[in-house]
């Protein structure tokens, strides 16, 4: 039974604005394409999960999903 929630960002609906690496530093990070990536889970979260970003990029993932941009 996990009941910590994964994130994921959509690529297509990222615009790189890096608002959500400014608000959560400890869970979000640019990539060298200028559009965010999750590093930390727990940390997007912490700081507001799937409502970091107005643009609706970050999502969360479902347990088949696997977040293939995340540390861990």
């Amino acid at each position: 039974m996990q009941d910590n929630k994964r994130y994921k960002v959509n690529r297509d609906k990222c615009v790189g604005c890096g608002t959500c690496v400014a608000v959560c530093p400890r869970g979000m990070d640019m990539d060298s394409e200028n559009k965010a990536k999750v590093i930390s889970s727990a940390a997007v979260e912490e700081c507001g999960g799937v409502e970091l970003c107005s643009y609706e990029a970050i999502e969360e993932v479902n347990g088949a999903e696997l977040a293939d941009d995340e540390e861990r």
